[in-house]
């Protein structure tokens, strides 16, 4: 805990004061630790890199080049804890929100030609939107509706709808996780149910049975996760989700006590992108990581997550 709260990451002691340590937000160590989240640390020198214009990279591609990119950016500025109060944060939103909403209502890349939104960018967007404030603005609401209606038969999701045969899979994470960060004031009867059924179809699989032979990478932690599965972000959105008592998490919290070092931190085993033997696909060359800490060594950001996983558990049990 000591570790966590070190004043030269303010985004862990933040999240650490209020989710471990119960600190309301009122609380004036709180108010300083999340003013300071963009002055030093990570999400500081995430925004030294930013344009003055307000995106990263190219105004002409907010997307590419993964992952320095502006959106790549902008999901993990909006997961250390800023919002659009921030002037650097509101103008890349705001981009979004005026270029990436498609009439369906989901999100897209301006230049796809896909006759549907995309469920990745779909849900991380809508996630990292409603994180930064945007949570009941009309193309958000839309893209909450958007994530229900393209939900498919077994209760999951997928990128590839025409060549899913109405099957989700485990990769498909993004759309449960907007949930999870959607207050459950604003769910409508259709979103609860849509919720339900995709709870239920990570559960059933016990976050990582599907397919015919295991997939490394799933065992494996990371941070940045972009639009990658693992178990670690498969027991973080469930138990956000209000599911941390369900038996069928065992396993996959087996595997997270395991991880933990005698020291009690956790380390950030791989860098994305990590593809394991089955990915079914390869990336562009090229491709250059976003990274908060260092591959392999103890890890603020996964530790936080673990022991906040590991709370949730331990008051809902």
């Amino acid at each position: 805990m000591e570790w966590l709260l070190e004043p030269e990451e303010p985004a862990s002691r933040y999240g650490a004061l209020v989710s471990l340590l119960g600190k309301g937000e009122e609380s004036e160590e709180v108010r300083r630790a999340r003013a300071a989240i963009s002055e030093r640390g990570w999400a500081a020198g995430i925004l030294r890199k930013q344009k003055p214009q307000g995106f990263w990279e190219s105004r002409d591609n907010l997307y590419r080049p993964k992952y320095t990119a502006t959106i790549w950016n902008l999901i993990v500025l909006a997961d250390l804890g800023m919002t659009a109060k921030d002037e650097r944060v509101r103008r890349p939103c705001e981009f979004f929100l005026a270029e990436y909403s498609r009439p369906d209502g989901g999100f897209d890349t301006p230049s796809s030609d896909w006759k549907r939104s995309e469920l990745c960018l779909t849900g991380n967007l809508a996630r990292t939107l409603s994180l930064c404030g945007y949570m009941q603005d009309p193309k958000v609401t839309a893209a909450f509706d958007w994530l229900v209606e393209n939900q498919m038969e077994d209760g999951g999701w997928h990128s590839f709808y025409e060549k899913a045969f109405g099957k989700g899979t485990l990769d498909c994470w993004e759309g449960l996780s907007a949930f999870a960060v959607f207050p459950k004031s604003l769910w409508t009867r259709r979103i609860k149910r849509s919720v339900e059924r995709g709870v239920e179809f990570y559960l059933q699989k016990e976050l990582h049975r599907q397919g015919a032979r295991r997939y490394a990478p799933w065992y494996r932690f990371h941070y940045p996760v972009h639009y990658y599965y693992d178990i670690l972000v498969g027991l973080d959105v469930m138990t956000k989700l209000g599911y941390a008592d369900d038996k069928r998490l065992d396993f996959a919290l087996t595997l997270l006590k395991e991880k933990r070092r005698p020291d009690g931190t956790w380390v950030l085993e791989r860098l994305h992108p990590d593809l394991g033997t089955g990915a079914g696909y390869r990336l562009r060359k090229g491709v250059t990581p976003l990274a908060l800490e260092e591959e392999g060594a103890p890890s603020k950001w996964i530790t936080l997550t673990c022991l906040q996983v590991l709370k949730r558990v331990e008051e809902a049990r």
